[in-house]
């Protein structure tokens, strides 16, 4: 189910993970599913008291030196305990993470909420729901990238302004207007503006999107052919062309941010957290790595500094793309927070969170 963007990838780190007995793995699932619940190291004498195996303290410090070795685990400071390393959760997440299940109560009331939010207002209400339930179960941010081929349009409209141009009006559901200019095609007669108004807003049914707008008009391509002369076609093409172009700059939600404040231990994770925030502050960067979760099927993790954005503040990202009417993908849904994030819960929810989101932009299916 997950895909990941990196893997261990070294001659000596695989074989080392390769060698790893039963003991060595108990041991290591221990250390990181203490620190994804604590964040807390732990050490020789508290994992002898939990281990199912019988082992004495100096077998397991043993052990521990080992995985030390590995680059799996290590010690803070002057602590007796081991945390695991961002490597180390890397494998942890990649070969041992069991996830678990969304439950059918939790599954309705998720999409309960979001459908909610979609008919009292608009589809950005909904993708706003998903980013607080999300921040909710996390207990980190929740955070959506999406673009305006997914806003709701409620109306289409081309007026002339002279011989050569003419301003395109995207009314949308939420009542907010959008006008673009648009060069016509030479020779176009006045009545071809009204035809290719009146043509898109034949199509435009309760909650279609420009994206899923788009992708029907392209499918019924040769109808279309049938329907308009040339140049109203090319007036048609243009002006779908034109609501969308290099302009259009991804729109970020987040929600939860007063999350990261929670659970303090120390004034390094205060620092980390200011440093996070400035991440998030920057959001290019942020729509950035979420676009690079699109390149896949399923939810993907970044953990640490294997993205540059988190190089610094340490965290972690769980994330999975949603797509529209016509299955292309056009956003991404997922949560960041500390590395110590409860992945076989979040996992799972990003993932549902994303597919309840898709068939949303599927027009309710």
């Amino acid at each position: 189910m997950t895909e990941t963007p990196r893997t261990l990838s070294t001659p000596h780190q695989f074989q080392a993970l390769a060698a790893l007995n039963d003991r060595a793995r108990e041991i290591f699932r221990q250390i990181v599913e203490s620190y994804l619940s604590t964040g807390e190291p732990l050490g020789s004498r508290n994992l002898a008291r939990i281990l199912p195996m019988a082992l004495s303290p100096a077998s397991i410090r043993n052990v521990m030196a080992d995985l030390e070795h590995s680059g799996l685990i290590y010690a803070p400071h002057t602590s007796a305990g081991r945390l695991p390393t961002e490597q180390g959760l890397r494998f942890f997440v990649d070969a041992m993470l069991e996830l678990g299940d969304v439950g059918q109560e939790e599954q309705a009331r998720i999409e309960a909420q979001m459908r909610a939010a979609a008919s009292r207002h608009t589809f950005d209400s909904a993708l706003a729901e998903a980013s607080t339930l999300l921040s909710g179960i996390s207990r980190g941010a929740g955070v959506v990238v999406t673009t305006k081929m997914n806003v709701q349009l409620k109306h289409i409209e081309f007026v002339r302004l002279d011989m050569s141009r003419a301003l395109v009006v995207l009314v949308s559901d939420d009542g907010s207007v959008e006008n673009r200019v648009l060069e016509l095609p030479p020779g176009l007669p006045a009545s071809a503006l009204q035809e290719a108004s009146n043509y898109l807003n034949a199509r435009l049914q309760q909650g279609r999107t420009l994206g899923t707008l788009r992708a029907e008009i392209e499918a019924g391509r040769q109808a279309m052919k049938r329907e308009l002369d040339a140049l109203t076609e090319r007036l048609v093409d243009a002006g779908l062309a034109t609501t969308v172009g290099p302009s259009d700059a991804r729109q970020l939600i987040v929600r939860g941010q007063a999350n990261l404040l929670d659970d303090l231990r120390a004034v390094e994770d205060l620092e980390r957290i200011r440093l996070l925030f400035n991440d998030l502050e920057t959001q290019k960067d942020v729509i950035e790595l979420l676009s690079r979760a699109e390149g896949g099927e399923g939810v993907r993790i970044f953990i640490g500094s294997e993205n540059k954005l988190f190089s610094l503040s340490g965290s972690s990202m769980i994330a999975a793309p949603f797509r529209d009417g016509s299955q292309q993908i056009v956003g991404v849904v997922g949560v960041i927070g500390p590395t110590r994030l409860n992945y076989a819960r979040i996992v799972p929810m990003v993932d549902y969170t994303a597919r309840v989101v898709s068939k949303l932009l599927d027009g309710n299916r």
